[in-house]
């Protein structure tokens, strides 16, 4: 111990910290993150408090905007936070709401029955978080005013005018002190909204970006609420004439079901409490899927359609299904290392017992459909056991754990997976530049011949027989589906480098639609990314430099910049770069950009997934090429 230590731990060393002084010292603690996800949580954590007001039937109508200085205002129509003076406070209801954790109308269930902010840290940690925040409360005619500065209240409670509307208004400027980034993404936050308006039936959510260049406009409004929102997942490709839709409501809860079918082979279900969406599941989605199974065995057993005592597992009979599972309960209790699962263990039987008596019901009164749908899972059920056998041949011939790397493969020489790479590049030609411009010591190189089989539409042992396949589960090394183990994989990085075309969105498509659907942990953990190549090169008139840019914005802003003539060569491949080239502007982790790929919006990227990759070969195209970007501005 150095001499400068001290080597007594005593009563002095213990830090109290006051008021919201502990968020600004740990904000990870408390939003997850001080990165693009913790910035937009902010954002989300306001937006709750008003979806609060709509679960309680006094909000119909909220306003999300992000401003130009780099701010979001959050209005809504609700009652107002409480403008009354808290006795034993000595303040306002509004300032303490605003600067005590664990503060509010949630708790007791007094303000409100059912409540998505239990989950969160609350408004006050925005207001911790925001180097100024602004609220305004319209209410009994009147409208007050208030501002903090990094959580500090710069003066009380005021009355500034009058006025006949009601609701809360608050305006937060994210710290630049706490965030690596305050610029908000409209992509993601239309993602969260859209989910909140479809869970709300009736509720009407406005998104806006006033920012300069960027100015948009959409409302969200469905009247239909979660049946819509399986119509949206399922882009009309439904097996059923509408999805199948039950609401139930008790004392202290309430059940809400929507499902549909479709030809596909993947299940899409997602489950929420109380707006929050568990994606690790919990008790209400497990009363769901037992409830399912056992319909359907049920029903096959008595019209014959099972054979001697056959089964059929949960697999078979989700198999192509998309659901909405949405509970609104007092008190939920959430598990999981990210709270995304629902804990509590009456929703189980509850779930259970009102979906086998509503959709048991639909299937005795329409005896084609469900027939129909009971041998889907039969059918679903010989695919799998197939599926199993082709996987075991597959073994067994040391496919999935071969050791012999593809030919095609320029590994690098370092071993150590922390420090490696690969990049999946479409065609020889691209490849072979690639592999001239790489640094060998740790950037592997894995040519792809053209277009790699579309995964969402083929049976397991289809997608085994696959040379393209087989030669990137053999390389990356870490298996597949239940398989996977992210600890195998040979690479930290995983980096898809497509053309920036119609043709390389398709691949890049098709390639993250593999990764997500057989390697997801891979994706989940953030080891996929893409590569961006630049789309011009300018060479200026004169003097010769040249310059690269990426999008059409800052390509035009350059050229009014220099105003003088230029030539401009627009990139349609990869190989049109030579290796010196690609190496300086998109493998030189000095100057290259990727973007790292992941689930944050895991219902989005399952919804682009089975839209892309679905039946429809023309709806397809028309996606791709209105959104060839797609992954650069959609978190998926």
């Amino acid at each position: 111990m150095s001499t400068n230590e001290k080597q007594h731990y005593t009563q002095e060393d213990i830090q109290v910290l006051e008021g919201l002084e502990p968020v600004r010292k740990r904000p990870g603690m408390y939003i997850g993150s001080t990165d693009e996800r913790g910035l937009h949580h902010l954002v989300y954590e306001v937006v709750d408090n008003s979806i609060d007001e709509a679960m309680a039937g006094y909000c119909d109508k909220v306003i999300v905007e992000i401003l130009p200085e780099g701010a979001v205002r959050v209005i809504d129509n609700g009652r107002g936070i409480p403008t009354g003076i808290i006795e034993k406070e000595g303040k306002s209801a509004v300032e303490v709401v605003l600067t005590k954790l664990h503060a509010g109308g949630k708790f007791g269930g007094g303000g409100y029955k059912f409540s998505g902010g239990l989950h969160g840290v609350g408004v006050s940690c925005v207001n911790a978080l925001s180097e100024w925040l602004d609220v305004e409360v319209a209410q009994n005619g009147n409208l007050y005013k208030m501002s903090f500065n990094r959580g500090v209240a710069q003066r009380p409670l005021a009355v500034v005018g009058k006025t006949e509307r009601r609701g809360t208004t608050i305006t937060f400027y994210p710290d630049r002190d706490i965030f690596e980034t305050v610029d908000f993404d409209y992509n993601t936050l239309k993602a969260r909204i859209q989910e909140l308006a479809f869970l709300n039936k009736g509720l009407r959510i406005v998104l806006k970006d006033s920012r300069p260049l960027r100015e948009a406009e959409q409302e969200f409004y469905y009247e239909g609420g979660i049946v819509e929102y399986v119509d949206v997942l399922n882009k009309d490709q439904g097996l059923l004439e509408k999805p199948f839709y039950v609401f139930y409501e008790a004392n202290d809860y309430q059940i809400e079901i929507a499902m549909q079918y479709n030809d596909n082979y993947s299940e899409t279900i997602y489950s929420y409490a109380n707006n929050i969406n568990t994606h690790e599941g919990g008790t209400h989605l497990d009363g769901f899927k037992t409830a399912l199974t056992k319909l359907f065995n049920d029903y096959g057993a008595e019209q014959k359609i099972l054979k001697n005592e056959e089964k059929l597992s949960g697999d078979d009979c989700r198999e192509g299904l998309v659901a909405i599972v949405s509970v609104k309960l007092i008190d939920p209790q959430f598990e999981g290392q990210t709270k995304g699962k629902l804990g509590n263990s009456f929703m189980r039987a509850a779930v259970s017992k009102v979906f086998l008596e509503k959709f048991g019901e639909f299937m005795e009164e329409n005896p084609k459909v469900a027939k129909e749908l009971v041998l889907k899972a039969v059918n679903a059920k010989k695919a799998r056991d197939a599926a199993r056998n082709a996987r075991d041949l597959t073994r067994r011939k040391s496919v999935l754990e071969s050791t012999t790397l593809p030919g095609k493969l320029a590994d690098c020489s370092d071993k150590d997976p922390r420090k490696c790479e690969i990049y999946l590049v479409e065609g020889d030609s691209a490849g072979g530049t690639a592999k001239q411009g790489r640094d060998r010591r740790f950037q592997a190189i894995l040519p792809l011949r053209g277009k790699i089989l579309n995964v969402e539409k083929a049976r397991l042992n289809r997608v085994l027989e696959s040379e393209e396949i087989k030669n990137m589960i053999t390389t990356f090394g870490c298996g597949i589906h239940e398989e996977c183990d992210v600890n195998k994989l040979k690479y930290d990085r995983i980096i898809c480098m497509t053309d920036a075309d119609v043709d390389g969105s398709h691949i890049r498509i098709l390639l993250l639609t593999f990764l997500y659907r057989f390697m997801k942990p891979v994706v989940e953990q953030g080891h996929v990314y893409i590569a961006q190549p630049p789309l011009y090169k300018v060479t200026q008139k004169g003097n010769r430099k040249e310059s690269y840019f990426y999008d059409d914005a800052s390509l035009e802003e350059f050229l009014v910049s220099i105003d003088r003539k230029a030539e401009i060569q627009r990139y349609k491949g990869l190989g049109e770069m030579d290796a010196q080239q690609l190496w300086d502007t998109t493998m030189n982790p000095e100057t290259r950009t990727l973007l790292r790929v992941n689930l944050t919006d895991a219902e989005k990227a399952d919804e682009i997934f089975s839209v892309l990759m679905g039946d429809e070969p023309e709806k397809r195209r028309t996606f791709i090429e209105e959104n060839a970007n797609l992954v650069k501005d959609l978190d998926v």
